[in-house]
């Protein structure tokens, strides 16, 4: 039932495609039935990656359920290592599959395969995509990790980028330069780019870097309690939190800090006369654990914001975010039902939501400004540009993307003020789809005429109400609105003139 509508996680068998899509040279091998493969077009639908994943399903139909439907994985098996020569394979099966109880793992054991054959137990109907991610990263690492001689200079692993992450690609590549600024070098990244022979020499670093401890954090305590090898614990998004992450490195190395800040461009722009009017907004952070904290501490420390709520979906990080939710003294709400995040949302009435793909959707529900911060995120949070989360540059992303919002926010209350302009209304559309008709100009010379509001709404608004309600920045305008007829509901009355906004106003404002 839950994937008949949004969902933030998927089964975990698609956080296990997440790490082999990444790899190179290995292959997973699915136990499903038809109509689970859907899941793979997702890296090539909103990842845009340029092949399928290395992914065989057995597909087995209602028909096959009566024979032997063990028979058709172990040809799946073979079929699957004599096509792709993999260095390594993965075995599992989906959350439909799992009810049939075949036991992938143990049917490929015993096949005698010349590759590592590494079984997944995935419990679908308890854990999600990051729990399945982590523990098929886990498994890798430990069948495939061994110890081996270090180094000769300084290096890390960088662990926990995955395929359909979000900005993780961009993400490798400044963390890899401001670490080559510190005379450390990288390695191995991996689950992402990363084969089974690189897996296997994890233990010749120093030390592990876990950028997504959603994925990576089981692998990296394996590794400390088996190879002495110790992880990182800060997660450099934001500019406070990459000064605290040179600094964990440096104790790490027995270095000195160093940090080239000459492209860091947020602190003058979070000070800068044009954006005063920023400082106090209210905001509303919700994601993956590890990226709604960094979004709340760079809220509150480096933008001036006031953080009013914030919460995650994936529950294995729960503890950490309402530990920082009593710091800041804001609601926390953790959930993976996005009803009750658009629930939260509405009540907090906060002016920016910094969320995923899901608040954007119920953000333009609301009439809120929202920047997406986290996966699930959709194509357009995948682009072609070099746009990093973590770092320096990371830092000036992050800049431009949350104030974008709320200074279109401005541009949009100028527009308001002039609109009674033919070409500023809202029947004129967008600028670049050419002239506005003579008829167009005429039906946009008395703004107000037409309620905005549905008919089938009982409250009406009358025409000089509605005009003067469109006098108010667009981000607080829903939140008028809905007082303004909850005043008129209360008493009694079935239509809204300008009185009525004001006395709605001054009720509010006691």
């Amino acid at each position: 039932m839950k994937l008949t509508v949004w969902t933030y996680e998927g089964p975990p068998h698609v956080g296990a495609m997440r790490v082999a899509t990444g790899m190179t040279d290995l292959h997973y091998v699915l136990h499903a039935p038809q109509g689970d493969t859907y899941a793979d077009l997702l890296f090539t639908m909103i990842e845009r990656r340029d092949r399928r994943p290395p992914v065989t399903f057995t597909t087995f139909q209602a028909r096959d359920l009566g024979s032997d439907t063990a028979n058709l994985f172990k040809t799946a098996c073979r079929d699957a290592y004599d096509r792709f020569r993999p260095q390594a394979l993965i075995v599992g099966a989906s959350c439909t599959a799992e009810l049939i109880q075949d036991d992938p793992g143990g049917i490929a054991e015993t096949m005698g395969l010349p590759v590592p054959v590494i079984p997944l137990e995935l419990p679908s109907y308890q854990r999600k995509e990051n729990f399945g991610a982590d523990e098929t990263f886990y498994q890798i690492v430990r069948t495939l990790a061994r110890p081996v001689r270090k180094t000769p200079h300084v290096t890390v692993n960088l662990l926990g980028p995955t395929a359909l992450g979000f900005r993780h690609r961009d993400d490798i590549l400044e963390v890899t330069a401001l670490l080559a600024d510190l005379g450390v070098g990288v390695n191995v990244v991996a689950p992402m780019t990363a084969s089974p022979a690189d897996i296997a020499r994890l233990g010749a670093a120093h030390f592990n870097v876990v950028l997504y401890p959603e994925t990576a954090e089981s692998a990296a305590r394996w590794m400390e309690r088996e190879f002495q090898m110790p992880y990182t614990k800060v997660v450099p998004i934001g500019v406070g939190a990459t000064h605290d992450f040179v600094k964990e490195v440096v104790t790490l190395t027995g270095g000195k800090p160093s940090l080239d800040v000459s492209r860091l461009h947020l602190p003058w722009y979070s000070r800068s006369v044009d954006s005063n009017y920023l400082t106090g907004k209210r905001v509303f952070v919700f994601g993956d654990g590890t990226h709604a904290m960094a979004a709340a501490r760079i809220a509150r420390d480096e933008m001036g914001f006031d953080v009013v709520g914030l919460g995650c979906y994936n529950r294995e990080r729960a503890r950490a975010v309402r530990s920082m939710a009593r710091d800041l003294g804001c609601d926390v709400l953790i959930t993976d039902d996005y009803l009750e995040v658009e629930r939260s949302i509405e009540s907090l009435a906060p002016e920016l939501i910094l969320g995923t793909q899901m608040e954007r959707h119920i953000g333009k529900r609301l009439g809120i400004p929202c920047a997406v911060i986290s996966a699930p995120v959709h194509v357009q949070d995948f682009p072609a540009r070099y746009s990093p989360q973590m770092g320096i540059e990371g830092a000036n992303v992050i800049f431009d993307t949350w104030v974008h919002p709320l200074v279109m926010g401005l541009e949009e209350h100028l527009l308001t003020m002039f609109r009674e302009d033919f070409e500023f209304c809202d029947e004129a559309g967008p600028s670049h789809h050419g002239v506005v008709s003579a008829s167009r100009r005429e039906s946009c010379a008395e703004p107000g005429v037409e309620s905005m509001r549905p008919s089938t709404i009982e409250i009406v608004w009358r025409p000089a109400a509605e005009k003067e309600l469109r006098k108010i920045p667009f981000f607080v305008r829903g939140k008028a609105r809905r007082n303004t007829e909850i005043f008129a509901g209360e008493r009694g009355l079935s239509e809204i003139d300008i009185d009525t906004l004001y006395e709605a106003k001054a009720h509010y404002a006691r």
